[in-house]
Protein backbone atom coordinates (compact mmCIF):
# COMPACT_ATOMS: atom_id res chain seq x y z
CA UNK A 1 0.00 0.00 0.00
CA UNK A 2 1.20 3.45 -1.32
CA UNK A 3 0.51 6.14 1.53
CA UNK A 4 -0.81 9.60 0.50
CA UNK A 5 1.75 10.84 3.14
CA UNK A 6 4.54 10.65 0.66
CA UNK A 7 5.91 13.81 -1.84
CA UNK A 8 7.70 13.25 -4.41
CA UNK A 9 11.44 14.21 -3.45
CA UNK A 10 11.89 15.91 -6.70
CA UNK A 11 9.19 18.06 -7.26
CA UNK A 12 10.60 20.82 -5.19
CA UNK A 13 9.56 24.45 -5.80
CA UNK A 14 12.93 27.37 -6.01
CA UNK A 15 12.52 29.05 -2.91
CA UNK A 16 11.79 32.73 -3.56
CA UNK A 17 9.76 32.03 -6.45
CA UNK A 18 7.34 30.42 -5.58
CA UNK A 19 5.24 30.18 -2.42
CA UNK A 20 5.78 27.84 1.10
CA UNK A 21 3.65 24.58 0.83
CA UNK A 22 1.77 25.32 3.60
CA UNK A 23 0.40 28.56 1.88
CA UNK A 24 -0.33 27.13 -1.26
CA UNK A 25 -2.19 24.02 0.17
CA UNK A 26 -4.34 27.03 1.55
CA UNK A 27 -4.32 29.14 -1.64
CA UNK A 28 -5.37 25.91 -3.89
CA UNK A 29 -7.63 24.59 -1.45
CA UNK A 30 -9.75 28.32 -1.38
CA UNK A 31 -9.41 28.02 -5.13
CA UNK A 32 -11.11 24.47 -5.53
CA UNK A 33 -14.21 25.53 -3.35
CA UNK A 34 -13.87 29.35 -5.81
CA UNK A 35 -14.21 26.57 -9.02
CA UNK A 36 -17.17 25.35 -7.37
CA UNK A 37 -18.97 27.82 -6.10
CA UNK A 38 -19.12 29.09 -9.90
CA UNK A 39 -20.93 25.69 -10.43
CA UNK A 40 -23.25 26.29 -8.03
CA UNK A 41 -24.09 30.20 -8.60
CA UNK A 42 -25.88 29.23 -11.89
CA UNK A 43 -28.89 27.48 -10.36
CA UNK A 44 -30.77 30.43 -8.55
CA UNK A 45 -30.43 32.33 -11.58
CA UNK A 46 -31.68 30.17 -14.14
CA UNK A 47 -35.35 31.38 -13.42
CA UNK A 48 -34.23 34.83 -13.85
CA UNK A 49 -33.33 34.27 -17.40
CA UNK A 50 -36.07 32.48 -17.99
CA UNK A 51 -38.35 35.31 -17.37
CA UNK A 52 -36.05 37.71 -19.20
CA UNK A 53 -35.53 35.44 -21.81
CA UNK A 54 -38.24 33.53 -22.53
CA UNK A 55 -37.51 30.08 -23.34
CA UNK A 56 -38.95 26.81 -22.67
CA UNK A 57 -39.06 25.02 -19.11
CA UNK A 58 -36.89 22.51 -21.05
CA UNK A 59 -34.11 24.19 -21.79
CA UNK A 60 -33.57 25.28 -17.59
CA UNK A 61 -32.15 21.13 -17.57
CA UNK A 62 -30.68 21.60 -20.73
CA UNK A 63 -28.42 24.47 -19.22
CA UNK A 64 -27.45 22.44 -16.50
CA UNK A 65 -26.97 19.13 -18.10
CA UNK A 66 -24.43 20.54 -21.23
CA UNK A 67 -22.29 21.26 -17.95
CA UNK A 68 -22.03 18.22 -16.74
CA UNK A 69 -21.72 16.38 -19.78
CA UNK A 70 -18.79 18.87 -20.76
CA UNK A 71 -16.95 17.44 -17.73
CA UNK A 72 -17.93 14.05 -18.78
CA UNK A 73 -16.35 14.55 -22.21
CA UNK A 74 -13.25 16.44 -20.86
CA UNK A 75 -12.06 14.59 -17.73
CA UNK A 76 -11.40 11.39 -19.78
CA UNK A 77 -9.07 13.17 -22.06
CA UNK A 78 -7.37 15.54 -19.54
CA UNK A 79 -7.96 14.21 -16.26
CA UNK A 80 -4.38 12.12 -15.81
CA UNK A 81 -2.55 15.08 -17.78
CA UNK A 82 -0.96 16.70 -14.68
CA UNK A 83 0.47 13.15 -13.28
CA UNK A 84 3.04 13.82 -17.01
CA UNK A 85 3.22 17.92 -16.96
CA UNK A 86 3.29 18.34 -13.43
CA UNK A 87 -0.02 19.87 -11.54
CA UNK A 88 1.08 23.68 -11.69
CA UNK A 89 0.88 23.90 -15.46
CA UNK A 90 -2.83 22.63 -15.78
CA UNK A 91 -4.02 24.49 -12.72
CA UNK A 92 -3.10 27.76 -14.00
CA UNK A 93 -5.01 27.00 -17.50
CA UNK A 94 -7.59 25.40 -16.03
CA UNK A 95 -8.21 28.41 -13.81
CA UNK A 96 -7.72 31.23 -16.41
CA UNK A 97 -10.75 29.09 -18.61
CA UNK A 98 -13.15 29.42 -16.37
CA UNK A 99 -12.28 33.05 -15.80
CA UNK A 100 -13.28 33.23 -19.27
CA UNK A 101 -16.53 31.15 -18.56
CA UNK A 102 -17.23 33.49 -15.85
CA UNK A 103 -16.61 36.76 -18.47
CA UNK A 104 -18.97 35.15 -21.05
CA UNK A 105 -21.84 35.00 -18.26
CA UNK A 106 -21.13 38.19 -16.82
CA UNK A 107 -21.90 39.14 -20.89
CA UNK A 108 -24.46 36.68 -22.19
CA UNK A 109 -27.12 38.36 -23.80
CA UNK A 110 -29.16 35.37 -24.49
CA UNK A 111 -29.95 31.57 -23.37
CA UNK A 112 -27.55 30.18 -26.11
CA UNK A 113 -24.22 32.89 -25.02
CA UNK A 114 -25.21 31.26 -21.22
CA UNK A 115 -25.59 27.30 -22.32
CA UNK A 116 -21.89 28.14 -24.29
CA UNK A 117 -20.63 29.49 -20.63
CA UNK A 118 -21.55 25.97 -19.19
CA UNK A 119 -20.19 24.47 -21.74
CA UNK A 120 -16.44 26.36 -21.38
CA UNK A 121 -17.39 26.36 -17.02
CA UNK A 122 -17.28 22.39 -17.74
CA UNK A 123 -14.20 22.01 -19.35
CA UNK A 124 -12.72 24.29 -17.20
CA UNK A 125 -13.54 22.49 -14.09
CA UNK A 126 -13.08 18.95 -15.42
CA UNK A 127 -9.41 20.06 -16.49
CA UNK A 128 -9.69 21.24 -12.78
CA UNK A 129 -10.79 18.60 -10.55
CA UNK A 130 -7.97 15.92 -10.80
CA UNK A 131 -5.39 18.67 -10.60
CA UNK A 132 -6.33 20.76 -7.90
CA UNK A 133 -8.11 17.46 -5.97
CA UNK A 134 -3.95 15.76 -6.56
CA UNK A 135 -2.23 19.13 -5.97
CA UNK A 136 -4.32 19.61 -2.34
CA UNK A 137 -3.43 15.84 -1.14
CA UNK A 138 0.21 16.56 -1.93
CA UNK A 139 0.58 20.38 -0.48
CA UNK A 140 -1.30 19.46 2.80
CA UNK A 141 1.30 19.88 5.32
CA UNK A 142 3.47 16.80 6.26
CA UNK A 143 1.92 16.60 9.87
CA UNK A 144 -1.42 16.87 8.74
CA UNK A 145 -1.63 14.76 5.48
CA UNK A 146 -4.98 13.28 6.34
CA UNK A 147 -6.02 16.88 5.88
CA UNK A 148 -5.25 16.83 1.98
CA UNK A 149 -7.99 13.50 1.46
CA UNK A 150 -10.18 14.91 3.06
CA UNK A 151 -10.03 18.52 1.93
CA UNK A 152 -10.65 16.96 -1.55
CA UNK A 153 -14.17 15.52 -0.38
CA UNK A 154 -14.91 18.57 2.03
CA UNK A 155 -14.25 21.27 -0.53
CA UNK A 156 -17.00 20.28 -3.67
CA UNK A 157 -19.90 20.44 -1.09
CA UNK A 158 -18.95 23.55 0.74
CA UNK A 159 -18.16 25.01 -2.73
CA UNK A 160 -21.71 24.24 -4.50
CA UNK A 161 -23.39 24.98 -0.77
CA UNK A 162 -21.67 28.64 -0.88
CA UNK A 163 -22.16 29.25 -5.01
CA UNK A 164 -26.37 28.22 -4.27
CA UNK A 165 -26.60 30.49 -1.24
CA UNK A 166 -24.35 33.64 -2.49
CA UNK A 167 -26.33 33.28 -6.00
CA UNK A 168 -29.84 33.00 -4.75
CA UNK A 169 -29.20 35.72 -2.19
CA UNK A 170 -28.32 38.03 -4.57
CA UNK A 171 -30.82 37.31 -7.15
CA UNK A 172 -33.02 37.72 -4.17
CA UNK A 173 -31.97 41.59 -2.93
CA UNK A 174 -30.13 42.70 -5.61
CA UNK A 175 -31.89 44.68 -8.77
CA UNK A 176 -29.26 43.01 -11.52
CA UNK A 177 -28.44 39.54 -9.56
CA UNK A 178 -26.93 38.18 -12.53
CA UNK A 179 -24.41 40.80 -13.55
CA UNK A 180 -23.23 41.05 -9.46
CA UNK A 181 -22.98 37.49 -9.30
CA UNK A 182 -20.51 36.85 -12.07
CA UNK A 183 -18.68 39.94 -11.95
CA UNK A 184 -17.46 39.28 -8.23
CA UNK A 185 -16.53 35.65 -9.34
CA UNK A 186 -14.44 37.17 -12.46
CA UNK A 187 -12.54 39.20 -9.82
CA UNK A 188 -12.27 35.79 -7.88
CA UNK A 189 -10.86 33.48 -10.63
CA UNK A 190 -8.56 35.90 -11.67
CA UNK A 191 -6.83 36.20 -8.71
CA UNK A 192 -7.33 32.36 -7.82
CA UNK A 193 -5.21 32.08 -11.05
CA UNK A 194 -2.54 34.12 -10.64
CA UNK A 195 -2.15 32.68 -7.02
CA UNK A 196 -1.35 29.29 -8.92
CA UNK A 197 0.92 30.82 -11.18
CA UNK A 198 2.87 31.20 -7.96
CA UNK A 199 2.45 28.08 -6.47
CA UNK A 200 4.79 25.35 -6.36
CA UNK A 201 4.79 22.18 -8.66
CA UNK A 202 4.45 19.39 -6.36
CA UNK A 203 4.75 16.67 -9.02
CA UNK A 204 7.98 15.15 -11.55
CA UNK A 205 7.05 15.55 -15.09
CA UNK A 206 7.56 11.99 -17.85
CA UNK A 207 7.02 10.77 -20.64
CA UNK A 208 3.81 10.28 -22.51
CA UNK A 209 1.49 13.86 -21.79
CA UNK A 210 0.22 13.40 -25.59
CA UNK A 211 -0.44 9.76 -25.15
CA UNK A 212 -2.03 10.59 -21.56
CA UNK A 213 -5.31 12.65 -24.15
CA UNK A 214 -6.13 9.41 -25.56
CA UNK A 215 -9.91 9.48 -23.78
CA UNK A 216 -9.57 6.35 -21.39
CA UNK A 217 -10.37 6.42 -17.74
CA UNK A 218 -7.18 4.88 -15.99
CA UNK A 219 -7.54 3.29 -12.29
CA UNK A 220 -4.90 1.24 -10.94
CA UNK A 221 -5.48 -2.39 -10.74
CA UNK A 222 -5.33 -2.33 -6.92
CA UNK A 223 -8.11 -0.60 -5.82
CA UNK A 224 -10.91 -1.50 -8.75
CA UNK A 225 -12.41 -3.84 -6.81
CA UNK A 226 -13.16 -1.35 -4.12
CA UNK A 227 -13.76 1.35 -6.62
CA UNK A 228 -16.93 -1.24 -7.95
CA UNK A 229 -18.29 -0.80 -4.65
CA UNK A 230 -18.36 2.88 -4.41
CA UNK A 231 -20.01 3.34 -8.15
CA UNK A 232 -23.64 3.14 -6.84
CA UNK A 233 -22.62 5.72 -4.19
CA UNK A 234 -20.79 8.12 -6.22
CA UNK A 235 -23.64 8.36 -9.16
CA UNK A 236 -26.13 8.58 -6.25
CA UNK A 237 -24.45 11.65 -4.40
CA UNK A 238 -24.48 12.89 -8.31
CA UNK A 239 -27.77 12.40 -9.01
CA UNK A 240 -28.79 13.90 -5.77
CA UNK A 241 -26.88 17.55 -6.20
CA UNK A 242 -28.84 17.57 -9.91
CA UNK A 243 -32.51 16.69 -7.08
CA UNK A 244 -31.32 19.78 -5.36
CA UNK A 245 -29.65 22.24 -7.01
CA UNK A 246 -31.49 21.88 -10.39
CA UNK A 247 -34.89 20.48 -9.98
CA UNK A 248 -36.04 20.99 -6.12
CA UNK A 249 -36.49 24.82 -7.11
CA UNK A 250 -38.78 23.81 -9.37
CA UNK A 251 -40.81 21.46 -7.07
CA UNK A 252 -40.74 24.15 -4.64
CA UNK A 253 -42.78 26.24 -7.01
CA UNK A 254 -45.08 23.82 -8.74
CA UNK A 255 -45.95 21.24 -5.51
CA UNK A 256 -45.41 24.06 -2.76
CA UNK A 257 -45.99 27.28 -4.37
CA UNK A 258 -42.93 28.38 -2.94
CA UNK A 259 -42.31 32.44 -5.01
CA UNK A 260 -38.43 33.66 -4.74
CA UNK A 261 -35.07 32.17 -4.88
CA UNK A 262 -33.63 32.32 -1.91
CA UNK A 263 -35.68 29.63 -0.40
CA UNK A 264 -34.18 27.05 -3.38
CA UNK A 265 -31.03 28.38 -2.59
CA UNK A 266 -31.37 27.78 1.20
CA UNK A 267 -32.28 24.15 0.64
CA UNK A 268 -29.50 23.53 -1.53
CA UNK A 269 -26.55 25.11 0.70
CA UNK A 270 -28.26 23.24 3.75
CA UNK A 271 -27.55 19.92 1.62
CA UNK A 272 -24.15 20.71 1.06
CA UNK A 273 -23.10 22.85 4.20
CA UNK A 274 -24.41 19.26 6.21
CA UNK A 275 -22.30 17.44 3.40
CA UNK A 276 -19.41 19.26 4.19
CA UNK A 277 -19.81 19.42 7.86
CA UNK A 278 -20.15 15.69 7.63
CA UNK A 279 -16.98 15.26 5.90
CA UNK A 280 -14.83 17.38 8.24
CA UNK A 281 -15.78 16.02 11.57
CA UNK A 282 -15.70 12.39 10.60
CA UNK A 283 -11.77 11.83 10.15
CA UNK A 284 -11.58 9.24 12.41
CA UNK A 285 -14.53 6.77 11.10
CA UNK A 286 -13.72 3.81 8.97
CA UNK A 287 -13.80 4.56 5.42
CA UNK A 288 -15.93 1.46 4.48
CA UNK A 289 -18.66 2.57 7.53
CA UNK A 290 -18.39 6.03 6.25
CA UNK A 291 -19.72 4.43 2.75
CA UNK A 292 -22.20 2.36 4.33
CA UNK A 293 -23.69 5.14 6.09
CA UNK A 294 -23.52 8.12 3.26
CA UNK A 295 -25.32 5.78 1.38
CA UNK A 296 -28.04 4.69 3.67
CA UNK A 297 -28.59 8.71 4.43
CA UNK A 298 -28.85 9.12 0.36
CA UNK A 299 -31.80 6.11 0.44
CA UNK A 300 -33.20 7.02 3.51
CA UNK A 301 -33.38 10.73 2.23
CA UNK A 302 -34.66 10.02 -1.34
CA UNK A 303 -37.48 8.25 0.02
CA UNK A 304 -38.38 11.08 2.72
CA UNK A 305 -38.37 13.35 -0.44
CA UNK A 306 -40.70 11.41 -2.33
CA UNK A 307 -43.04 11.21 1.12
CA UNK A 308 -43.18 15.19 0.60
CA UNK A 309 -43.98 15.49 -2.10
CA UNK A 310 -47.01 12.76 -2.08
CA UNK A 311 -47.79 14.72 1.41
CA UNK A 312 -47.30 18.02 0.13
CA UNK A 313 -45.14 18.82 3.35
CA UNK A 314 -42.65 21.04 3.01
CA UNK A 315 -41.16 20.53 6.20
CA UNK A 316 -40.42 16.64 5.13
CA UNK A 317 -38.37 18.73 2.14
CA UNK A 318 -35.82 20.08 4.95
CA UNK A 319 -35.70 16.87 6.82
CA UNK A 320 -34.75 15.22 3.22
CA UNK A 321 -31.94 17.47 2.70
CA UNK A 322 -30.75 16.92 5.76
CA UNK A 323 -30.41 13.85 5.26
CA UNK A 324 -29.42 13.58 1.94
CA UNK A 325 -26.66 16.35 2.82
CA UNK A 326 -25.34 13.79 5.59
CA UNK A 327 -25.38 11.04 2.78
CA UNK A 328 -23.42 12.88 0.02
CA UNK A 329 -20.85 13.90 2.51
CA UNK A 330 -20.65 10.61 4.45
CA UNK A 331 -20.35 8.68 1.26
CA UNK A 332 -18.09 11.37 -1.01
CA UNK A 333 -15.78 11.06 2.29
CA UNK A 334 -15.70 7.43 2.61
CA UNK A 335 -15.28 6.99 -1.13
CA UNK A 336 -11.89 9.43 -1.13
CA UNK A 337 -10.36 8.15 2.15
CA UNK A 338 -10.52 4.53 1.16
CA UNK A 339 -9.22 5.05 -2.44
CA UNK A 340 -6.47 7.60 -2.30
CA UNK A 341 -3.93 6.15 -0.16
CA UNK A 342 -4.00 2.86 -1.66
CA UNK A 343 -2.56 4.48 -4.85
CA UNK A 344 0.39 6.07 -6.01
CA UNK A 345 1.06 9.62 -6.67
CA UNK A 346 1.50 9.45 -10.02
CA UNK A 347 -1.87 7.48 -9.95
CA UNK A 348 -3.93 10.12 -8.05
CA UNK A 349 -5.23 12.27 -10.71
CA UNK A 350 -5.94 9.19 -12.83
CA UNK A 351 -7.94 8.05 -9.78
CA UNK A 352 -9.77 11.28 -9.45
CA UNK A 353 -10.63 11.12 -12.72
CA UNK A 354 -12.47 7.59 -12.37
CA UNK A 355 -14.35 9.16 -9.90
CA UNK A 356 -15.91 12.17 -11.48
CA UNK A 357 -16.33 9.90 -14.57
CA UNK A 358 -19.07 8.18 -12.92
CA UNK A 359 -20.34 10.92 -11.44
CA UNK A 360 -20.82 13.29 -13.94
CA UNK A 361 -22.24 10.68 -16.26
CA UNK A 362 -24.70 10.30 -13.17
CA UNK A 363 -25.46 13.88 -13.12
CA UNK A 364 -25.51 14.72 -16.52
CA UNK A 365 -27.87 11.81 -17.42
CA UNK A 366 -30.19 12.31 -15.07
CA UNK A 367 -30.39 16.34 -15.65
CA UNK A 368 -31.08 16.03 -19.19
CA UNK A 369 -33.88 13.00 -18.79
CA UNK A 370 -35.68 14.95 -16.10
CA UNK A 371 -36.33 17.98 -18.39
CA UNK A 372 -38.08 16.11 -21.19
CA UNK A 373 -40.45 13.67 -18.54
CA UNK A 374 -41.25 16.54 -16.41
CA UNK A 375 -42.62 17.84 -19.19
CA UNK A 376 -44.87 15.01 -20.43
CA UNK A 377 -45.96 13.85 -17.02
CA UNK A 378 -45.31 17.30 -14.68
CA UNK A 379 -42.69 18.43 -11.98
CA UNK A 380 -43.82 16.55 -8.97
CA UNK A 381 -44.21 13.03 -11.00
CA UNK A 382 -40.93 13.47 -12.39
CA UNK A 383 -39.41 14.32 -8.83
CA UNK A 384 -40.71 11.82 -7.50
CA UNK A 385 -39.81 8.95 -10.30
CA UNK A 386 -36.26 10.62 -9.47
CA UNK A 387 -36.09 10.03 -6.09
CA UNK A 388 -37.19 6.55 -6.67
CA UNK A 389 -34.27 5.82 -8.92
CA UNK A 390 -32.19 7.58 -6.79
CA UNK A 391 -32.91 5.89 -4.24
CA UNK A 392 -33.05 2.40 -5.43
CA UNK A 393 -29.21 3.57 -7.42
CA UNK A 394 -27.95 4.12 -3.45
CA UNK A 395 -29.73 0.49 -2.24
CA UNK A 396 -27.27 -0.82 -4.45
CA UNK A 397 -24.50 0.78 -3.10
CA UNK A 398 -25.00 -0.36 0.28
CA UNK A 399 -25.42 -3.82 -0.62
CA UNK A 400 -22.39 -4.19 -2.49
CA UNK A 401 -20.00 -2.12 0.91
CA UNK A 402 -21.83 -4.34 2.79
CA UNK A 403 -20.74 -7.62 0.75
CA UNK A 404 -17.50 -6.91 -0.24
CA UNK A 405 -16.47 -6.04 3.93
CA UNK A 406 -17.92 -9.32 4.65
CA UNK A 407 -15.62 -10.66 2.39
Amino acid sequence: MTAVLDRPATATARRGLFLPHGVGFAGISAAMVAVLVAAGAPGPLLPIYQAQWGFAPWVLTLAFGVYAFALLVTIPVVGSLSDYVGRRPLMIGSLALDLVAMVVFLLSPSIGWLIVARVVQGVATAAASSSLSAAVVELAPQRHKKLGAQMTSMAPLAGLGIGALYSGLVAQFAADAAFAVWLVLVVVMALATVFAVFTPETATRKPGALASLVPRVSLPKQVRRLYATTVPGIVGAFMMMTLWMGLVPVVLVSVFHVRGPIVGALVAFVVFAVGAGVSASTSSVRPHLLRLAGMSGMTVGAIVFVGAIGAHAQALVWVSALLTGAGIGSAFAGTTRGLVPEVAPHERAGLFTAIYVVGYLGMGVSAVVAGPVAGVVGAATMASWFGVVTALVTLTGVIATARFNRR
